[in-house]
């Protein structure tokens, strides 16, 4: 059987809940269409997320890599379409903050997903989910996360399917925020089962 590494991460900043934590936490050990999921949950931590996460690539190593992270404000389940060779942003969980810092420093200035995004949007709006393409994943762990799985497949000639998808914040977040978009877990975790089940039909 196939193998999907999945990563999710950690609450931060004023987030005290990660919906990529839960649903990783969930989908770990399904199978979905063929893929036996490998879920992970990564820290919000600029020095020691990417690291980990290519560990996680070599010790699982997977036929495809799909990480999520959480876009607060964001109404929409999004699949990324770029990543860019850049650290900034918030402070990480243990206040690090980066200013300009490249992932990679001898990496490409970017790369562009290999997953399938255009047919993950609209598999995902064929079953009652709004969704679309992002043409920016930020600079903050979401882009780093996506950027070093692309190095890697790239610098290694992987053929693994890898690439990033934004999530909308849960009900629960919601709640505790007041004025962000949200949406119920069940349909965070379908969305991105639809997704993986998209990838398995390429």
């Amino acid at each position: 059987m196939k193998k999907l590494l999945l990563t999710g991460f950690e609450p931060f900043l004023d987030y005290t809940v990660n919906p990529t934590m839960k649903i990783v936490e969930e989908l770990d050990g399904e199978n979905i269409a063929g893929y036996q999921i490998v879920g992970k949950v990564l820290p919000v931590d600029f020095n020691q997320s990417g690291k980990l996460f290519l560990s996680y690539v070599e010790e699982v190593k997977p036929d495809a890599a799909v990480s999520l992270g959480l876009a607060a404000g964001r109404y929409k389940i999004t699949p990324e379409r770029i990543a860019i060779n850049f650290k900034d942003g918030a402070p990480d969980n243990k206040g690090h903050k980066p200013v300009d810092e490249p992932v990679e420093k001898a990496g490409e200035p970017a790369y562009l997903s290999t997953l399938p995004i255009r047919k993950m949007v609209e598999r995902l709006i064929q079953n009652g989910l709004p969704a679309e393409i992002s043409n920016t994943a930020g600079a903050y762990l979401c882009n780093n996360i996506m950027y070093e799985g692309l190095h890697l497949a790239s610098v290694k000639q992987l053929n693994m399917p890898t690439g990033f998808i934004h999530i909308p914040a849960s009900h629960e977040l919601g709640i505790q925020h007041g004025s962000i978009p949200s949406w119920p877990h069940s349909d965070l975790a379908k969305g991105i089962r639809l997704c993986i089940e998209t990838m398995a039909a390429e």
